[in-house]
């Protein structure tokens, strides 16, 4: 598979919808993590980013402009010991518990489908970064429906024991924009990482996001010697 510029297929890409990136710094020292939304209702568009003590959430921006907020307010990554729970949905809380209780990243994604937002059927994506003895390993998942009938789910898993450093695994709920949005297709795209702060590559990501588009963004590098975070959020409506 092509290693490719994660800037560029941003930049080509005006609707990618809610994407997740985890990969490893340039240096190997740091897991690199990033999250962001877009929106193109008024609705998807009333959100920003807020830091909690287990990681973010969203909240409205105008708490009176929201109108419906089953699926666009809820905790897009979660802490609990040596792991980091990434997903576009509630799902989060999902795959946090069933670690808490001893089970699962797959077995907690099996009792979840993709969103009830007919006729796109939003796929659910979520990733788990475990870290380890000195490094990492990553698994993402995407619950989507089939070909985009809403009866059947298909649920997808990838699991990735180590990576390389310099590189990501990306994967986004979409492959562009549409009527109704087209389902993203394939196994995760594999990018470059090639930022050497976690600053620098969220305004990279930040700037090559579709500027009408984009919504909020979280990047994070952890640090593999001592756990330590470098984390940044930045929101459309500041």
């Amino acid at each position: 598979m092509e290693l490719m510029d994660l800037s560029r297929l941003l930049a080509e890409n005006s609707y990618p919808g809610r994407g997740i990136v985890i990969g490893k710094t340039p240096d190997g020292k740091k897991a690199a993590v990033a999250y962001f939304i877009m929106g193109r209702s008024q609705n998807s568009r009333n959100r920003v980013f807020e830091e909690t003590p287990d990681g973010i959430r969203t909240r409205a921006f105008d708490p009176s402009k929201m109108e419906d907020p089953s699926l666009i307010i809820y905790h897009p990554v979660r802490r609990l010991g040596g792991w980091t729970v990434v997903t576009n949905g509630d799902q989060t809380d999902t795959v946090r518990d069933a670690l808490a209780a001893g089970g699962s990243f797959e077995d907690a994604l099996r009792t979840r489908t993709f969103e009830p937002d007919g006729p796109n059927w939003t796929p659910r994506i979520s990733g788990l970064v475990a870290l380890g003895e000195g490094d990492f390993s990553v698994k993402l998942s995407i619950l989507k429906s089939a070909d985009g009938n809403g009866e059947y789910a298909q649920r997808y898993f990838f699991d990735y024991p180590r990576l390389p450093a310099g590189e990501g695994r990306f994967l986004h709920t979409y492959r562009g924009d549409g009527s109704p949005i087209p389902s993203f297709e394939g196994e995760p795209e594999r990018v470059a990482v090639a930022a050497p702060s976690a600053e620098a590559w969220a305004r990279e990501l930040w700037g090559s996001l579709n500027e009408d588009n984009k919504v909020s963004l979280y990047v994070e590098y952890l640090s593999l010697e001592d756990g330590d975070r470098e984390a940044v959020i930045l929101n459309k409506n500041a």
